[in-house]
């Protein structure tokens, strides 16, 4: 009787570019494509809503997708380690295989199953597909990892050039009879009461072959110019990659590739390629990267007593301030904010508000569908100013001079937030000028502190 084969797919939800599925394909025996959805082993962060979202669409165009290939994809959920012992016993799988996942309590997990699996004699590997240049390969020159950003990608660019991304399999042959699904609407990862997703509804479509459409798009019309027009958050410029690569709908390995034969200005992009891996490799050496100062200083840092209104405020996108208020609304509604946006509103909330960083990222990890485990904390960690290569904590975003520099016409602003139009818009909930020195003063604590 064929032995099976098992991969095992996490955040690697395509067919093209990924290591495990051709290594079990090249195993000419049957395949079966697993996913788990774990929010029950310990440490394991539960997604947000607008992930799970993301992820129903994605699972759902996965699986379409291996059905026309003959593949199947089973869907189980629990902890992931007695997950996969099972369908590996029900099927009598003789491998398994995945792409390597770099959070600190995802690797224990697939730590223990590998070892445990090879014991038992089953056929175990796993493969860099998400990140292009794997933490351990990148060191200071004395062993230790990087904190500031622009030599770590020098030496990142000094390593030989990421490999050219995989053909997608022409056929993945299913097993005669699959392990028990579940059914996939029953995992409830669609909002229903109510069902606030219509936004997203109207701004996405997940799944592998839109992000390849999407990549295309994006090299033919926007790589041109993005140095400058990818500040402006009414430019529509942005490539929109970011939950792709999120969900591994697209590797880095073809988004490179792509982008680097495309020449021009494909060299800027590749540096936000590159801030996306100096995330990854932080969180892989820092695990607590989303609940911890990764700056230890920063633990004296005298937060105030929690205004919930203030939060609340800013949640809605109803601070009174323009520029803020526009992107939280356009995150509602449609799971994602330009990136120079979500800086000001992060600004805002940890040194205008005096609210803690963790609450914002918390926010967004809800919100956004493109947040994941690293660059979510670590982009939070950089603006408030306790993170790696982060932005000194003086450096406080004006609101108004951002949105006179990048909205200068007030395009965004008026799409979002149409009400600051009007002979009588909002006014501010806090005066910038005095929370900016309130902010400075919170700042000069915690240097003494660490002097002390």
């Amino acid at each position: 009787m064929p032995s099976p084969s098992v991969v095992w797919f996490r955040d690697d939800l395509r067919l093209a570019d990924n290591p495990a599925l051709r290594a079990a394909v090249d195993r000419d025996e049957p395949v079966i494509g697993l996913y788990v959805l774990d929010e029950e082993s310990p440490g394991i962060r539960p997604l947000g809503g607008a992930a799970r979202w993301w992820l129903h669409g994605s699972l759902a165009s996965l699986r379409d997708r291996l059905a026309e290939r003959g593949g199947v994809l089973v869907l189980r959920r629990g902890p992931a380690e007695e997950a996969v012992r099972e369908v590996v016993t029900d099927a009598g799988a003789g491998a398994v295989f995945w792409n390597r996942r770099y959070g600190g309590e995802e690797r224990e997990i697939d730590t223990a199953l590998k070892s445990s699996l090879r014991d038992e004699g089953v056929v175990v590997d796993s493969f860099a597909a998400s990140v292009l240049f794997e933490p351990w390969t990148v060191r200071t020159g004395a062993g230790t990892h990087f904190s500031v950003f622009s030599p770590f990608w020098r030496a990142c660019l000094a390593l030989p050039s990421p490999r050219a991304p995989l053909p997608e399999p022409r056929s993945i042959p299913g097993p005669r009879r699959a392990p028990r699904s579940d059914d996939l609407d029953d995992w409830g990862l669609l909002p229903r009461h109510p069902d606030w997703a219509a936004g997203l509804r109207e701004r996405w479509e997940p799944g592998e072959p839109a992000a390849r459409s999407r990549l295309r798009e994006f090299l033919h019309d926007d790589l041109k110019g993005y140095a400058k027009a990818r500040n402006e958050p009414a430019a529509d410029s942005t490539s929109l990659l970011s939950p792709r690569l999120r969900w591994g709908e697209l590797s880095p390995y073809q988004v490179w590739h792509e982008v680097a034969k495309a020449g021009g200005e494909g060299g800027r992009f590749l540096s936000e390629l590159g801030w996306r891996e100096f995330a990854w490799h932080t969180l892989f050496h820092v695990p607590d990267l989303a609940t911890e100062n990764l700056r230890r200083e920063f633990d004296a840092f005298p937060w105030p007593p929690l205004d919930h209104s203030q939060l609340e405020r800013w949640q809605q996108g109803r601070t009174g301030v323009p520029l803020v208020d526009a992107g939280m609304r356009e995150l509602w509604h449609t799971g994602y904010m330009h990136n120079r946006v979500r800086m000001v509103a992060a600004s805002f909330l940890i040194k205008n508000l005096l609210i803690d960083w963790r609450l914002g990222e918390q926010w967004f990890w809800d919100t956004l569908v493109d947040a994941d485990g690293a660059n979510n904390p670590f982009n939070w960690q950089w603006v408030a100013g306790s993170g790696a290569d982060a932005a000194p904590y003086f450096r406080i975003f004006n609101p108004e001079l951002q949105a006179g520099k990048f909205d200068p016409q007030g395009l965004y602003i008026r799409r979002w937030a149409p009400e600051y139009a009007d002979a009588d818009p909002p006014q501010p909930v806090v005066d910038l000028k005095d929370t900016r020195k309130a902010a400075l003063a919170a700042y000069e604590h915690v240097k003494r502190a660490a002097r002390a």
